[in-house]
């Protein structure tokens, strides 16, 4: 799967407040905090476990890649980070009142295993969310105009896998063992930084940016130059208008 190594500071540039965009809908399928705990999997760099404190819940961050944790403890020293990560948390069973995994299960060698393990570590609830869509189209066309050959991506094997859909994620949620998981899809629009975007590139996030450390130099100025030439043409205002959809999955074992 994909590696983040080292990407704390330019996924906090950039993608961090892209992913944050579920946090309405998740804060609205878990209720009312009062008081309860939450455990956030796969904080990164803890804008996401800072909405949750913001609302009232007592939460926790677990993030694997220390240089979001670093960032995290910088940034939002309000909030408990500890290191770990699926499919083996290093929680009790039922050790928090509500367990959420924002764009996790879509990055995880094994989805099911991993997902049966937030339900292991909470008492009431769960929610998880993945991608149904994304403008990897940006960076498709920045590969076009470079004149470079797009990366594939990474694929589970077919056992492993499921459909990136709602439908294709409440069953792989059911294979688990979440009980009737409801799930949704929402649809917003980032409205992004274009030298945020490339410092995520040159920052090695995500498949743009692990594509991008592998060039050459010269493909790098290729693929440097066409990113300003897409952003020229597609920009209003100075930033880019990207389109998402992300299906959100929330349940309870009580």
């Amino acid at each position: 799967m994909k590696d983040w190594a080292g990407t704390g500071r330019a996924y906090a540039d950039s993608y961090a407040s892209l992913c944050v965009g579920t946090a309405g809908a998740l804060l609205g399928m878990l209720g009312a905090p009062a008081g309860r705990s939450l455990l956030d999997v796969g904080s990164g760099t803890g804008l996401l476990a800072a909405s949750f404190v913001d609302a009232g819940w007592d939460a926790t961050g677990c993030e694997p890649e220390p240089t979001m944790r670093e960032v995290a403890l910088q940034e939002h020293p309000e909030i408990r980070v500890r290191d770990g990560a699926l499919p083996s948390l290093p929680f009790a069973d039922a050790e928090f009142d509500a367990v959420v995994a924002n764009f996790v299960l879509n990055h995880v060698a094994d989805p099911r295993a991993s997902a049966g393990e937030l339900l292991r570590v909470s008492a009431d609830l769960v929610a998880a969310t993945i991608w149904t869509s994304s403008p990897s189209w940006l960076w498709r066309e920045v590969c076009d105009r470079a004149a470079l050959i797009p990366s594939e991506g990474e694929r589970l094997p077919p056992e492993k896998d499921f459909e990136r859909t709602v439908d294709g994620f409440a069953r792989m949620l059911g294979d688990a063992g979440w009980t009737s998981p409801q799930v949704s899809e929402i649809t917003w629009t980032w409205s992004a930084d274009a030298p945020a975007l490339w410092a995520s590139a040159e920052g090695g996030v995500g498949g743009a940016g692990q594509f991008y450390r592998a060039l050459d130099d010269a493909g790098r100025r290729s693929f440097r130059a066409a990113f300003i030439s897409v952003c020229d043409e597609r920009s209003i205002a100075g930033r880019l208008p990207l389109v998402h959809s992300a299906a959100v999955a929330v349940a309870s074992h009580r």
